[in-house]
């Protein structure tokens, strides 16, 4: 069952959000980790929001803990990060370009 997810990292930037996406090998507007969906990340009030859709609870925890977590603690980004999880009943994804 695919499930979203919103993490919030208090005190983080997007500064170091772009260090994490680098280092992990990602471009900006590419694909996504493994058994990701969608994902997103914006500044808010007290850090930055990243707010992902998984395939799967085990896909999620297998990237995160293997790859993202020891990143964004090499990059500075103050954790761990508030984690909060919802089941999705559909999602969307990019459609044809007009």
């Amino acid at each position: 069952m695919p499930i979203a997810v919103i993490l919030d990292f208090p005190g983080g930037t997007l500064e170091q959000y772009d260090q994490v996406v680098e280092k992990l090998g990602f471009t900006p507007g590419g694909p996504g980790a493994p058994g990701g969906l969608t994902h997103w990340v914006a500044a808010t009030d007290t850090g930055i929001r990243v707010v992902d859709t998984w395939e799967s609870r085990e896909a999620f925890d297998t990237f995160t803990q293997a790859k993202t977590l020891p990143t964004v603690a090499e990059v500075g980004i103050p954790g761990p990060p508030e984690i909060t999880f919802f089941d999705v009943h559909n999602y969307l994804t990019a459609g044809p370009k007009a």
